[in-house]
C-alpha cells in the first residue's frame, strides 16, 4: 500500500552523493542564526511598520482582496478551533521544515541539496524584505478590527508588547515565511515521492494559509509575495533531473535494444548497430502461435520429414524412425 512518504526506490549511491552530516548541520544552523540576527536588526521601526500596514490594508481593499476577518470569523465560532489554530501556528512551522530536510537527507540526498538551496534563497529574499519593509501584522492594526487570538486564547509565541519582545521581530510580517516554507515542504515532497497520495501534502500549506490569516498574523499580500519569491527561486535553482520514477519505468518496460548482426548492417556501418525495439520476454510471441518447424526444432524427439515439391503437401518419410536426443535406455 502506498504511503505519503514512500519513494519508488533509493537513489543510486553513485548519482546521489550525500553531503557530510557535520558540514550540513553547521551550514543549516549558521543560516538560521544569520536569519534570526537579521530579523533582530529590523526590529524597532514601529512608526514605519504601522505606516506600511495602513498602506497594505488600503491596497488590499483597493484590489478587492477578501478581508482577513472573513477567515477569522470562521475560527471564532469555536474556542477549541482557535486554540488549535494558535497551536498549529506556534508548533508546526519550524519542526515540519526540519523534518523535511532530515527525511530528504536520509532518503533523497539529491533532493535534499536542491530543497536546502531553495529554502536558503527564499529565506534570504525574505530577510531583505524584512529589513527594507517593516510591517505590523493585522492583529496590531486598529483599522482591521481583528482579534489577537494568540493573546486571548493562547498559546502565543510573541510577547504582549512588541517593543519588549527580544525573541522575535513582530514587525516582519512581509513576506510570510510560515506560508513560504510550508509551500516548499509540499513541493519538495511531491517531487521526491511517487505515491499516489503525495498530493495530499498540499493540505499543509493550505492549513498554514488559513491559520496565519485567521489568527491575524499575516495579510493576504504577505502570502502572495512569498509565493512569487518561491516561484522565482524554483525557476533559478535547477531541479535534479532524476527523481526516481521515470528511469525505473523505462528500465522495466523498455529493455535494451538488441544488436543487428546481419552482414548487410555490418557492411553498411562497419559495426553492430542497435536494432529496432525488441519486446521483453513477457511480451514475445506466445507458444501456441509458434510455427510447426519451431515446435519440432525444440522437441526432444525428432521425426524426419519429407517435403513434397507440390505446394501445400507435406508428408512423413517412408518407414519413419524415431530419433531421440537423449541417452539410450
Amino acid at each position: 500500500m502506498d504511503s505519503l512518504t514512500e519513494p519508488v526506490e533509493p537513489e543510486p549511491a553513485s548519482r546521489s552523493a550525500r553531503p557530510p552530516l557535520v558540514r550540513e548541520l553547521l551550514l543549516v544552523v549558521g543560516l538560521f542564526l544569520v536569519y534570526k540576527f537579521g530579523r533582530g536588526l529590523a526590529n524597532g521601526h514601529t512608526a514605519e511598520a504601522f505606516h506600511n500596514a495602513d498602506d497594505v490594508w488600503s491596497f488590499e481593499r483597493a484590489v478587492h482582496l477578501p478581508g482577513e476577518g472573513v477567515v477569522q470569523g470562521l475560527l471564532l465560532h469555536s474556542d477549541t478551533v482557535v486554540h488549535l489554530a494558535n497551536t498549529y501556528y506556534a508548533t508546526v512551522h519550524f519542526p515540519a521544515t526540519v523534518a523535511l530536510l532530515v527525511f530528504l537527507y536520509l532518503r533523497r540526498p539529491r533532493q535534499y541539496v536542491w530543497t536546502r538551496r531553495v529554502l536558503a534563497v527564499l529565506t534570504a529574499a525574505a530577510l531583505v524584505l524584512h529589513l527594507g519593509f517593516p510591517l505590523a501584522p493585522p492583529r496590531m492594526l486598529h483599522a482591521a478590527h481583528l482579534v489577537d487570538t494568540a493573546q486571548v486564547y493562547g498559546p502565543s509565541v510573541y510577547a504582549a508588547k512588541p517593543a519588549t519582545d527580544t525573541m522575535a521581530n513582530q514587525f516582519a510580517a512581509m513576506p510570510s515565511l510560515h506560508f513560504g516554507w510550508a509551500l516548499m515542504v509540499a513541493v519538495a515532497l511531491i517531487v521526491a515521492l511517487r505515491s499516489r497520495w503525495r498530493w495530499l501534502w498540499l493540505l499543509h500549506p493550505l492549513c498554514t494559509l488559513l491559520v496565519i490569516i485567521g489568527t491575524a498574523n499575516h495579510y493576504w499580500l504577505d502570502t502572495i509575495v512569498v509565493t512569487v519569491l518561491l516561484a522565482l527561486a524554483l525557476a533559478v535553482i535547477r531541479m535534479p533531473r532524476t527523481v526516481g520514477g521515470t528511469a525505473a519505468i523505462r528500465r522495466h518496460l523498455l529493455p535494451a535494444p538488441a544488436l543487428t548482426t546481419t552482414p548487410a548492417a555490418i557492411q553498411a556501418h562497419g559495426t553492430l548497430e542497435p536494432a529496432p525495439w525488441t519486446p521483453a520476454a513477457a511480451f514475445r510471441t506466445p507458444p501456441d502461435s509458434l510455427s510447426a518447424s519451431d515446435v519440432l526444432e525444440h522437441m526432444p524427439i525428432r521425426i524426419p520429414l519429407q517435403v513434397s515439391p507440390t505446394p501445400g503437401s507435406t508428408s512423413a518419410a517412408t518407414a519413419p524412425q524415431l530419433v531421440t536426443t537423449g541417452a539410450p535406455r
